[in-house]
């Protein structure tokens, strides 16, 4: 960690000040967060919100003058990987992970360097993947980020300083942490990945001024659990199940909501036969106590490596006829879930993409599935979506404007072959593999209405990609990052193109929008540089 000139903080300061937010810049309450879209300026969220909507409700740039977008900022942080992060930003300072163990204080307005914090990894077990860090979470004024190593590190916004860290996991087991914590009142909402190792998921609470555990959800339930009989013999022990993006919550009933990844081994199911709770699942967890209020499985007894860890999106709208609090995601898994949240209710599922698996629901919202649709030893037919997914952990948004999500899909098939694989401690545990079949895959940006589950226009693209995503916002845009490295600005309604920025490297990120003194800005991050788009001023 290191402190850039004392006068150029003090400038910084004297920015984030000049906003007018209430209180300090380093004093994001929990009421705050609860009412992050009253402060379209700011950015408090991993999701933009609590309700997972990632949506933006500034309009400054729209369709009339989006062709005006340039680039306003940027800055590198080289090293391993590619940016997967999605930055926050409170009264004009941005807050932002770069490489594994890097957090940034910037200067929102003109992307100077406040402070850095820097974290050596303390373990790097060999088999190590998914080199990537998403972002932060902030409460009051400390900034909570997860490392490789699976250690949760709190800071001091104002400084970078660090304040403590907890050991959650041990990575020696494949466990790490990728994506930004959740913080809530008086706790930060952690999960897992590992689940390609075979290492257990959970859910944890923290406590955010001593690092101390409040609580942990086993997503995996050991005998004398719910759930535990719905894995074959001692398969539970290796059940992966991972937890590793982060969740919605609804304060108003204060219900946290934590979705779940796919169960281990990711593609040979016959070792662990059964529907494997809490796999593929959304958990509605009370954030006192850990407890599961209800949950909904997406795919029973998975074998396509379709994590349900997509974003959960929390909206209250009339569905049918009726007034109904929503939850609704696009799975991986290639359907379009509408839930009732308050109970967990199926309502709905339609495809958004091409699927082969199932031929519709039961009452409850159980599949029906297609004969042959498990992995297979010779892999015999072709399922689809493919192992990568109808969409992935890339950010859909919901627009209250049109009513619509907006979605990153990939229509692919493949045949999954099974191969019985011994579990070995800090090795991938999958069981099989995907191998490409049918169609060449089809990659576009979507919208579809929640009503009926229908899409509602297309805009396809040159290249798939597995983290590329999307923002909608109330100036009627759409803006999506492309597999082929750019940034693109769509019509909301029409998914027209309307403008277009070449990064020259690979978009691994989603878009946000935050604004400084009255100027609306666009940040993504593309390859190793972070990037803020504003627009410029014409000369009279």
């Amino acid at each position: 960690m290191r402190l850039v000139p004392f006068l150029a903080a003090c400038s910084a300061l004297a920015l984030a000040q000049s906003t007018g937010a209430p209180g300090s810049r380093f004093d994001v309450t929990f009421d705050r967060l609860r009412s992050a879209p009253a402060e379209p300026r700011n950015w408090l969220t991993y999701w933009g919100d609590y309700q997972g909507r990632h949506y933006s409700a500034l309009k400054q740039v729209d369709a009339s003058n989006v062709s005006r977008l340039a680039v306003s900022w940027s800055v590198g942080m080289p090293g391993a990987s590619a940016l997967e992060v999605t930055p926050l930003v409170a009264d004009g300072v941005m807050y932002t992970s770069g490489q594994p163990g890097q957090v940034f204080a910037l200067d929102a307005k003109t992307g100077q360097q406040i402070w850095r914090y820097e974290r050596a990894q303390k373990i790097t077990p060999p088999g190590q993947i998914n080199r990537f860090n998403r972002g932060v979470a902030m409460l009051g004024n400390r900034l909570f980020v997860g490392t490789l190593d699976a250690a949760l590190v709190a800071l001091d916004a104002r400084t970078g300083r660090l304040l403590w860290e907890t050991q959650i996991a041990d990575p020696i087991l494949g466990y790490s942490i990728t994506s930004a914590p959740l913080a809530l009142k008086d706790r930060i909402v952690v999960g897992v990945a590992g689940g390609e190792f075979g290492a257990r998921g959970f859910v944890e609470a923290y406590d955010p001024a001593t690092g101390a555990r409040l609580w942990r959800l086993d997503t995996v339930p050991a005998p004398g659990e719910f759930g535990h009989e719905t894995w074959k013999g001692d398969s539970w022990q290796h059940g992966g199940s991972p937890t590793w993006l982060t969740g919605s919550y609804d304060a108003e009933s204060d219900t946290l909501f934590w979705t779940v990844g796919n169960p281990g081994p990711d593609i040979d199911a016959d070792v662990r036969s059964g529907d494997n709770l809490f796999s593929c699942s959304v958990l509605a967890l009370d954030p006192a106590t850990g407890r599961r209020k209800w949950h909904y499985q997406f795919t029973p007894g998975d074998s396509h490596d379709w994590d349900a860890t997509e974003d959960v999106i929390l909206v209250d709208r009339m569905f049918h006829g009726q007034p109904r609090k929503l939850l609704l995601q696009a799975n991986r898994n290639g359907m379009f879930y509408v839930l009732d949240r308050s109970s967990g209710e199926f309502l709905s599922a339609t495809p958004f993409v091409r699927q082969t698996w199932n031929t519709g629901f039961d009452r409850n919202g159980r599949p029906k599935l297609v004969e042959g649709w498990d992995s297979q030893p010779g892999g015999s037919i072709t399922v689809y979506p493919s192992l990568i997914g109808g969409t992935n952990f890339q950010a859909p948004s919901y627009s209250p404007e049109t009513g619509w999500i907006y979605v990153a899909t990939a229509d692919s098939g493949q045949r999954f072959l099974r191969t019985p694989q011994a579990y070995e401690q800090g090795k991938q545990y999958q069981g099989g593999r995907g191998q490409r079949a049918g169609d060449p895959p089809v990659a576009a940006i979507k919208a579809i209405d929640p009503e009926t589950g229908a899409t509602q226009w297309e805009h396809k693209l040159n290249r798939v990609s597995l983290s590329a995503g999307v923002l909608a916002t109330a100036g009627g845009l759409v803006f999506a990052a492309t597999g082929d490295g750019s940034l693109i600005a769509l019509n909301a309604r029409t998914g027209v193109e309307l403008w277009s920025f070449p990064a020259g490297s690979s978009i691994a990120a989603s878009p946000m929008s935050y604004a400084v003194d009255g100027k609306q800005f666009i940040a993504i991050a593309a390859g190793k540089t972070l990037y803020s788009f504003a627009l410029w001023e014409k000369r009279e």
